[in-house]
This record gives C-alpha cells, sequence and structure tokens, in this order.
C-alpha cells in the first residue's frame, strides 16, 4: 500500500497518511468502538433476560441496531478492517446464539429445535467465512451470483441483508416476549417475522451446502495435483 492515499468529499481532497497505521490505531476506529459497544449492550441484555424483559429489549434492540452503522463507519471513514468484519460477525453470532440458549431454558420441551438451530447458524457462518477466506475474497460478503443466487443477493443488496437480520433476530425476540405475556406484543410479531425468519434459516442450509462444496472442489484439485 502506499504511504498517503487521496479520498474526496464533496470535491475537497485530503491526503491521508497511513503509514504510522497501529495495532492499537486499529482497535479504536470507529466501526470497532460501535462493534464494542455492540458487545456491551448484548452482555447486559443477557444479565438482565431472565427478569427484566423491557431491559433486555431495550439493550438487545441496540445491539443489533448499531449492527446497520458499523459497516457505515468502516465505508464513510475509510476503516474496514479484518478485525471489525470477524468482530461483527463474532458478535452476531454470539448474540442470537445467547437468546437462542435463553429460549431454551425457558421453552425446555424445544430443546432439540434450539440445538438444530444454533448448530446451522455457527456451522454455516463458520464454513462460508473460511470457505471465502480460501478463495482469497477480502470479504465473506463477496460472493458472486454464479456461486448462488441466494446468498449473493443476501449479502451485496444492503437493504436485503440489514431487512433478513432484523427479521430474523426480530423472531427471536418476539418469541422470548411471548413467555412474558408482553400484551401480546410478542406473539403478533412472532407472526409478522416468521416467514423472514424461515428464508434466513433456508439461506443458512444453501450457504452451509455452497462452502462445503467450494472447499470439497478445492480439495479435489488439489489432490488431483
Amino acid at each position: 500500500m502506499h504511504p498517503t492515499a487521496c479520498h474526496s468529499y464533496h470535491n475537497t481532497f485530503i491526503i491521508i497518511d497511513t503509514k504510522h497505521i497501529t495495532v492499537n490505531d486499529i482497535f479504536l476506529f470507529i466501526p470497532n468502538l460501535i462493534g464494542y459497544l455492540r458487545i456491551v449492550t448484548a452482555v447486559l441484555s443477557f444479565i438482565s433476560m431472565r427478569s427484566h424483559p423491557i431491559f433486555t429489549l431495550v439493550f438487545y434492540g441496540i445491539s443489533g441496531f448499531l449492527d446497520a452503522f458499523d459497516g457505515y463507519a468502516a465505508r464513510k471513514f475509510n476503516q474496514g478492517t479484518r478485525f471489525g468484519a470477524v468482530l461483527d460477525m463474532v458478535t452476531d453470532r454470539c448474540a442470537t446464539s445467547s437468546l437462542i440458549v435463553y429460549l431454551g431454558t425457558i421453552y425446555p420441551n424445544y430443546t432439540f429445535f434450539w440445538q438444530m438451530l444454533v448448530s446451522l447458524d455457527l456451522a454455516s457462518h463458520y464454513m462460508h467465512m473460511y470457505a471465502m477466506l480460501s478463495l482469497g475474497s477480502a470479504s465473506h460478503k463477496n460472493v458472486d451470483s454464479k456461486q448462488s443466487k441466494i446468498l449473493s443477493l443476501y449479502y451485496n443488496n444492503r437493504s436485503v441483508l440489514f431487512f433478513v437480520c432484523l427479521a430474523n433476530e426480530l423472531f427471536y425476540v418476539a418469541i422470548y416476549l411471548h413467555y412474558y405475556n408482553f400484551f401480546w406484543l410478542g406473539t403478533i410479531l412472532a407472526w409478522l417475522s416468521a416467514p423472514v425468519w424461515f428464508f434466513k434459516q433456508f439461506a443458512n442450509v444453501v450457504q452451509l451446502k455452497n462452502a462445503s462444496m467450494i472447499l470439497a472442489r478445492m480439495d479435489a484439485e488439489d489432490k488431483s495435483k
């Protein structure tokens, strides 16, 4: 990388010196700071989850809502990093898995269902990221339509990505609120978000299959040599 980078904002050219970026600078990039705040609010939602559904709704909602801003900040301030990308995905997966784990405690009759959902979510995203990195992609979101039209639409269209992720989280939150008889809000939100939640699970299956095919194809090519 050249020691300086030129960026244009509203026809004003600014020269940014990138030669002296340190590890500590990366940790303090704006999108990463947003990521840390997401972690804090998510943990606060875990603490309040058993006894304070209103606090849980607020904290978990803030954590999910901030997910829309770390990527925006990364693009706006040219602060996209590998660390930030992984931090974002790990926070998403941990928050969702932790909420599902709690659903398993209040709906024990559906424990197997919750276990399968966590397993599918973690397995599909881990294998997808590993497969994309193995292909030399700079981001797990750089999915070509030739690989999968569904995944390409999901990852490359920010509106679709935001809406699907929002509805997916809303479904789990709704199931949580339903248990606490939250003024029928949980029941209504669960029915409204269920179709998009189902699409997200289908996308996870497609993602798992697609990643498996990529890795197996690379293995076959290596063994053939």
